[in-house]
């Protein structure tokens, strides 16, 4: 099993302290730094910036929201940020949520699934270099009746084929996700709960004709390092309440169905509830303890390591860590800890 490290958001006053945390990941032989966007800081001038400040590993989009960009416009994205790094990128999508989307982007937030269908269609076609001809329910290229003409791609990435990833939680999606992309981004993943994602993954991949194997499952969990394993969940509670009770919309928010899949339907209520109504101390502190406890690692390097190894066993392939700490000591100590445990596990 692999690790990697997440970022987060660009703008956030800890922006020298994330270059930093990179190339401490990048010594340490983390394999993939990924960043995320929502509607402040963008993830491909981030990459571009961590690829100058690196040298090994890779950068990812965790995500590139769908509709911030034509599809085609990705596939540019990607096939310059792969140059540039020296074929070190993994593009990884999302289509974002009803909020950000209709808000933000003004891009109406229906069929989802149809929609993330047909972008990557178009990504790979546009990635194979070939003429880009699309005829499709959400896009048509080149437009009929008017000047445009089918183009090719003239930049050459490094590789071939750019790893393609897609965050994805609800059955439906990630059932997608194991069809068309070559790795999924998770969130909330618990070992014990391991079926709720595998399962709809492993349908989409016998639809494709392929197995687990070779498919990056990539979770991010958070992780807080110490002895005191009620201080190190009560740190996580603010950001499980964000996602859990203010994430999207009351009718359309993904987590807080997941929440109710994994067996906490009375608690996502009331987190959902107290966090829409400004309650915000009172959400993070309706977030169960082991909610927090299955979808995370916290602890000593021996309590991390264990749970690494069920992680592995549950058949993660690349652990995506998000230190819970906010100084820069807290996070570079985390890193070296998940290093400390991977190894102590014998999962390196």
């Amino acid at each position: 099993m692999r690790l990697g490290i997440n970022l987060g958001y660009w703008g956030l006053g800890m922006d020298a302290d994330n270059i930093e945390v990179a190339q401490e990941a990048d010594r340490l032989g983390y394999s993939v730094c990924w960043a995320a966007e929502a509607y402040g800081s963008d993830a491909a001038t981030v990459l571009s910036f961590v690829a100058a400040k690196t040298e090994r590993i890779d950068v990812g989009s965790a995500i590139f929201q769908i509709p911030a960009r034509t599809p085609a416009m990705t596939a540019m994205t990607a096939a310059t940020l792969d140059t540039l790094s020296g074929g070190r990128f993994r593009l990884g999508l999302g289509v974002s949520g009803p909020q950000v989307s209709e808000g933000w982007y003004g891009v109406k937030f229906d069929k989802p699934l149809a929609r993330t269908r047909e972008y990557v269609e178009i990504i790979r076609k546009a990635m194979s270099r070939e003429r880009l001809v699309h005829e499709g329910a959400h896009w048509t290229l080149p437009l009929p009746g008017g000047p445009g003409k089918p183009i090719k791609l003239t930049v050459h990435p490094v590789r071939e084929h750019i790893p393609l990833y897609i965050a994805a939680i609800g059955p439906k999606n990630l059932e997608q996700t194991g069809e068309i992309a070559d790795g999924w981004l998770g969130i909330f993943f618990a070992p014990e709960h391991a079926a709720l994602s595998l399962d709809p993954l492993k349908a989409g991949r016998a639809k494709a004709g392929k197995s687990l194997d070779g498919f990056d499952l990539c979770p991010t969990v958070t992780i807080a390092v110490g002895e005191d394993i009620k201080a190190g969940v009560d740190s996580q509670r603010s950001y499980a309440a964000l996602y859990i009770g203010g994430m999207g919309s009351k009718e359309k928010n993904f987590y807080n169905q997941l929440a109710r899949r994994m067996g906490y339907e009375r608690e996502a209520d009331e987190i959902q509830e107290k966090y829409l109504a400004k309650d915000y101390a009172g959400a993070a502190a309706a977030v169960p303890h082991d909610l927090i406890d299955a979808t995370s690692l916290v602890g000593d390097t021996a309590r991390i390591a264990d749970r690494m190894q069920a992680y592995a066993d549950a058949g993660v392939t690349t652990l995506t860590l998000a230190p819970s700490g906010f100084t820069l000591d807290e996070r570079i100590q985390a890193l070296r800890t998940g290093v400390e445990a991977l190894e102590r596990a014998g999962l390196a």
